[in-house]
C-alpha cells in the first residue's frame, strides 16, 4: 500500500476528527509544540511520537498527526491561495515594509498577512487537538491553551551537523553550512515575528538534550510528559467520549 502524502494525512486527520460516529462528541485531546536546534532530527522524534501517543490513545480517537512543512500547504489550501505563495512562508527574518510593498504592488497577499493566516490555520487544528506542531512558532501561538505542552529539542553544534549529514547524506562541511543557516533564519524568524528569543526556556514545559538518546527514547521521555500533564484526558478519556461516569 503507498505512504499516504503529508497534506492527504493531515486532510483525513481534520476529516475524522469532525466526522460523527454513533453520536461520539470527542473531547479535545492535547496539542503539542516541538521548537528545535536545526538538526536535532524533530520529524523522526515525533514520527516515534505519534506511534506512542497511538498506542496511548482510546481505540476510537482520531490518530496523533504532525504538521511540519506540510502546515503550508493546509494553509494555501483553506484560504484558497495561489501555490505561488509557497515561497514566501519559510521561516527566516519578515520584512513588514517589504511585504506591504510587494502585496500593494502584485495584488497578492504578502508575508505578514500570510502568516496572520498561518497563525489562524494552527490554532483552528489546535483546537481539534491530537496534534503535533514543528516550528512556525506554534509554541508561542498556542501558548495560552491549557490543553498544549511545549517542547524544545537541543544538542550540541558538533553532534546536530553529524546527525543532519547523516540524515540528509550529505559531507559534514555541507552540512556545516546549512544547520548554521537554518539556526539563523529560523532564530530571525522567531524575533522578528513575535519578538522573542527561540532558546526563551520559560516558554517550554520540557527541554531536551538529544545527545547520545535514540529517537524512540525522547519520543517516550515527550509522550509520558505529556500523560502526566494531561492526566484527567488520559485518564478519563473512555468516559468522556462515551459519555460513562
Amino acid at each position: 500500500m503507498l505512504a499516504l502524502g503529508e497534506l492527504e494525512k493531515s486532510r483525513r486527520y481534520i476529516e475524522a476528527r469532525y466526522k460523527e460516529k454513533n453520536n461520539i462528541d470527542y473531547p479535545v485531546g492535547p496539542c503539542i509544540t516541538i521548537s528545535r536546534e536545526t538538526g536535532t532530527c524533530a520529524k523522526c522524534i515525533s514520527e516515534e511520537l505519534v506511534k506512542f501517543l497511538n498506542r496511548k490513545s482510546y481505540v476510537k480517537e482520531p490518530e496523533w498527526t504532525i504538521f511540519d512543512k506540510n502546515l503550508i500547504d493546509k494553509v494555501i489550501e483553506d484560504h484558497n491561495l495561489p501555490g505561488v505563495l509557497k515561497s514566501l512562508m519559510v521561516e527566516e527574518k519578515v520584512s513588514f515594509f517589504a511585504s506591504m510593498i510587494n502585496e500593494m504592488l502584485s495584488g497578492l497577499p504578502g508575508q505578514w498577512t500570510l502568516i496572520q493566516k498561518q497563525m489562524e490555520t494552527i490554532l483552528h487544528l489546535a483546537s481539534i487537538g491530537n496534534v503535533i506542531f514543528i516550528g512556525r512558532g506554534a509554541h508561542i501561538i498556542t501558548q495560552e491553551l491549557p490543553h498544549s505542552f511545549h517542547v524544545r529539542l537541543v544538542a550540541p553544534f558538533a553532534e546536530r551537523i553529524k546527525k543532519f549529514a547523516e540524515l540528509h547524506k550529505i559531507d559534514l562541511g555541507k552540512a556545516r553550512t546549512i544547520v548554521e543557516q537554518h539556526d539563523v533564519s529560523r532564530s530571525k524568524y522567531i524575533q522578528t515575528v513575535f519578538n522573542r528569543k527561540p532558546d526563551d526556556t520559560s516558554l517550554f514545559n520540557l527541554v531536551i538534550n538529544t545527545k547520545g538518546l535514540t529517537f524512540r527514547q525522547i519520543a517516550k521521555l515527550i509522550g509520558t510528559a505529556v500523560i502526566e500533564r494531561h492526566s484527567y484526558f488520559f485518564s478519563n478519556r473512555e468516559s468522556l467520549i462515551t459519555g460513562i461516569s
